[in-house]
């Protein structure tokens, strides 16, 4: 406890920053989902058939897991808050649809025969007589709407929206359970708060007529009137502050000069991504927005054709494979010279001269295993494969230069293969629950956890030297950035790598604060 107390108190102002940027999107997306479930809940009581096919439509929207409807979203939305919106919407929608429908539909057909006797027309019986008696039902799925929104919305860190979301996946790199918890304390924190708060909005929108007599009277007149004037203010607050915050991002993006950097979703290249950030606002008048934490090198390559990031750091052998579409290749420099002219020609994005380090793929197993059997270099590991178990990410079992790649090439054949994410594989080979995992050669978790890598005596792993991807057009309309770029090229050795890697992922420390500090260690930045 006393450890993510000082965690907490460490990171205070970046916690309270990701708190406003979830609750900015969690409200936004639900007030929109309010304003389309509502209506629509109201239409679909006067077609019964209508009703089952749009009550359908939502039910089968929330089936879809919440990250692919993300990644759905991207290619039309671009990245950012509009698909995390998007998407929030999509599953906020069904139970305030359904809700709406079932409390209208439930109204007593003789209240609804009086309303027409005494001569309200349509518009008339539905806000003085449905709205105030279904009340109850919609304020109850609208809070069920925000509960899960707040959840949901963890997920938007993935396409590069911010929010409570960010310290989660921190956590599950560096295998931190306190970052978790201090993205998901403050995410439950912030559910419960606008639950209260809409528990309040729905006493004071409930006609007194459907309360209890023994709450009116204690309630009372003033404290009706209170409670009144507290609700609405903060039901502002929520509404209006979303739509504030939103303006002001939309007049900063149109009047300020900047480049956004994106990056994929582990230590590594967010370091990377800081280092850029301070290179670029200390040696040009540009501005940087971070676009971090992206779900993956084709997420990141995406967002560039489409002009949503203007730059992001890969690795050769991804860029080879991935975005060229190219074979796999041992040779360094074949590779590098391949993804340069390919993707200059092709979509008009320039590759950098490699950073220094060579972050290529390594079989890694538990030292006592290795020893157990004997293996000291990978072709010791592919002789036994059949008798062993591989733990490695959903990319490791898809691309050609690793596992399809392994089995075309060496009939390698696992005994059991399972597809984990990519900090869980390392706790599940440390425990002894797979014996080998696909890594990276300056993965801090090797060392944090006693992994031993295997050498590649059989050349099959391509290289993978960190370099950066830049938009031409960017480069053309800032020239300076040419420089800037130059100056980080080959400064970063496989060593340095692993070194700075560990004080993020091991010691804990800010990723930015490590790049900064190596910045100036090198000479790049002034102290």
């Amino acid at each position: 406890m006393s450890s993510f107390i000082s965690l907490f108190l460490e990171k205070y102002p970046e916690v309270w920053m990701r708190f406003m940027e979830h609750m900015n999107l969690t409200t936004m997306a639900v007030f929109l989902a309010v304003l389309i479930g509502v209506p629509l809940g109201i239409a679909i009581t006067k077609n019964k058939q209508a009703s089952k096919l749009v009550i359908g439509i939502a039910n089968l929207l929330q089936s879809i897991p919440c990250i692919a409807l993300l990644a759905f979203a991207v290619p039309f939305l671009g990245i950012g808050e509009k698909p995390a919106i998007m998407m929030v919407i999509v599953y906020a929608l069904l139970p305030i649809i359904k809700n709406t429908f079932t409390g209208i539909s439930g109204i007593d057909q003789r209240t609804l025969e009086a309303a027409d006797g005494i001569g309200l027309s349509q518009w008339q019986k539905l806000f003085k007589v449905e709205l105030p008696l279904a009340m109850p039902y919609i304020m109850a799925g609208i809070r069920i709407s925000t509960v899960a929104a707040v959840g949901n919305m963890t997920i938007a860190a993935f396409a590069g929206a911010g929010g409570l979301g960010w310290f989660i996946n921190m956590g599950l790199i560096g295998l931190n359970l306190n970052m978790v918890l201090l993205g998901a304390i403050p995410a439950s924190l912030l559910a419960l708060l606008i639950d209260y708060m809409l528990a309040e909005a729905e006493v004071m929108l409930v006609p007194e007529g459907l309360k209890p007599n023994e709450e009116i009277a204690a309630i009372g007149e003033r404290g009706h009137r209170f409670q009144k004037v507290v609700v609405s203010l903060l039901c502002c607050f929520l509404v209006l502050l979303p739509l504030g915050v939103q303006g002001y991002n939309y007049y900063k993006d149109a009047t300020q000069k900047k480049i956004v950097i994106g990056t994929s979703n582990f230590t590594e290249v967010f370091i990377l991504g800081y280092m850029y950030e301070d290179m670029i606002e200390h040696y040009t008048d540009l501005k940087v927005e971070r676009r971090f934490n992206l779900n993956g090198a084709d997420f990141c390559y995406s967002a560039l054709k489409n002009d949503n990031i203007d730059t992001f750091v890969e690795y050769t052998g991804t860029a080879l494979m991935n975005f060229c579409k190219l074979p796999m290749s041992s040779d360094s420099d074949k590779v590098y010279n391949q993804v340069y002219d390919t993707l200059l020609s092709k979509d008009n994005v320039v590759t950098s001269k490699p950073l220094g380090f060579n972050n290529t793929y390594v079989l890694s197993v538990r030292p006592e295993f290795a020893q157990q059997h004997n293996l000291k270099k990978m072709s010791d590991l592919l002789a036994i494969s059949d008798t062993l178990s591989l733990g490695c990410t959903a990319e490791f079992m898809q691309r050609e230069d690793a596992l399809p790649g392994l089995e075309k090439r060496f009939g390698t054949k696992f005994k059991d293969v399972k597809a984990l994410d990519a900090t869980i594989r390392y706790q599940a080979v440390a425990n002894g629950e797979v014996d080998v995992v696909d890594a990276f050669s300056t993965d801090a978790l090797l060392k944090k956890l006693n992994l031993q890598g295997l050498p590649d005596d059989v050349h099959f792993f391509p290289p993978f030297y960190a370099v950066s991807f830049t938009r031409g057009e960017v480069l053309e309309k800032n020239p300076e950035l040419k420089d800037v770029f130059h100056k980080l090229e080959g400064q970063i050795s496989d060593e340095d790598m692993r070194g700075l890697n560990y004080a993020v992922d091991v010691e804990g420390r800010d990723a930015h604060e490590v790049a900064h500090e190596f910045l100036v260690r090198k000479g790049l930045l002034p102290k």
